[in-house]
């Protein structure tokens, strides 16, 4: 199940490599979590996550799923109460703004309720472009770009990709104006 789940195809979740692999990953958040020392948040942080660029922080309480499927470029922030449930990948690039409780999701549970009580489920990508900022509360689904100098306001819900260099606010979020 690990194998489908990396590449992208149904899998279910309670697989006993994808529960390990969960494990480690809360051993290591909760310890990051906990951590007041630079150094070793790094040392966890490194541990944890697929990449992380220098300069970047990630203020607690941060929670994920597995950590190895991000990638968080350089000097990139991230405010408290972010969610990254990683079962696909999420990709930050250099010098992205988080505000707090940001949520960038990957899961995609299916629409027939037998496989969703079967315990089915898939993943699609979450990618964030250089210099983008994303207000508080804001919450991206399964399968969207966000493009390099974007903005997106405050509790806004990006349900389709967004172009570069906008502003773009709402549940969907939409775009308001064009930054260039």
């Amino acid at each position: 199940m690990k194998d489908r789940m990396l590449a992208g195809l149904p899998y279910r979740p309670d697989d006993p490599d994808l529960a390990a692999d969960g494990r480690r990953a809360a051993a290591l958040v909760a310890a990051y979590n906990a951590e007041s020392d630079p150094h070793r948040r790094h040392e966890l942080l490194t541990g944890l996550l697929g990449a992380v660029g220098g300069g970047t922080t990630i203020r607690s309480d941060f929670r994920c799923d597995y950590g190895y499927r991000i990638s968080i470029g350089a000097y990139c922030f991230v405010n408290w109460g972010a969610v990254f449930l990683d079962v696909g990948p999420i990709v930050l690039g250099d010098s992205v703004q988080l505000g707090p409780n940001v949520q960038l999701l990957t899961a995609v549970h299916p629409l027939d309720p037998a496989e969703r009580r079967a315990g089915w489920q898939h993943a699609a990508p979450v990618t964030i472009g250089d210099n983008a900022w994303l207000g508080g509360g804001v919450i991206v689904l399964p399968g969207v770009t966000i493009g390099a100098d974007t903005v997106v306001g405050a509790g806004a819900v990006v349900t389709a990709d967004l172009p570069a260099g906008v502003t773009a606010v709402g549940n969907p979020a939409r775009v308001v104006r064009s930054l260039g």
